[in-house]
Formats: structure tokens, sequence, C-alpha cells
């Protein structure tokens, strides 16, 4: 089960290890391990989807 908590300028996640993205996994966000679980910060200006191939430019 995933905790999201929306806050200004991103969301903050809690999470087991067996349900972490591969970009948490990967470290490409802010990833803290608090005993079993894990903190992760989204900051609102990265998706934590993968962006489609048509999409190939930042959003501004």
């Amino acid at each position: 089960m995933t905790i999201r908590i929306r806050l200004p300028g991103g969301t903050l996640k809690i999470k087991k290890r067996d349900e972490l993205r591969r970009r948490e996994q990967k470290r490409e966000v802010p990833v803290w391990q608090v005993g079993n679980y894990f903190v992760i910060w989204w900051p609102s200006g990265m998706s934590d989807r993968p962006s489609s191939p048509n999409k190939s430019s930042p959003r501004k």
C-alpha cells in the first residue's frame, strides 16, 4: 500500500520495497529508507510515469 502526501512542490510517497518503481529503484528521485519503508520525493516538475515517445521536449 502506497501512501501519497501532496505537498507544495511535489508529492511525498511512502512505500515498501516491492512497490518501488524502476526510477525509484535506480534512485533517479530522492529516496530514503526508514526501517522496512521507503520515503520517496517526487518533485512536481518530474512525472512519476515515463513520458510517451511523442513528448520529446520537457514542460516549460
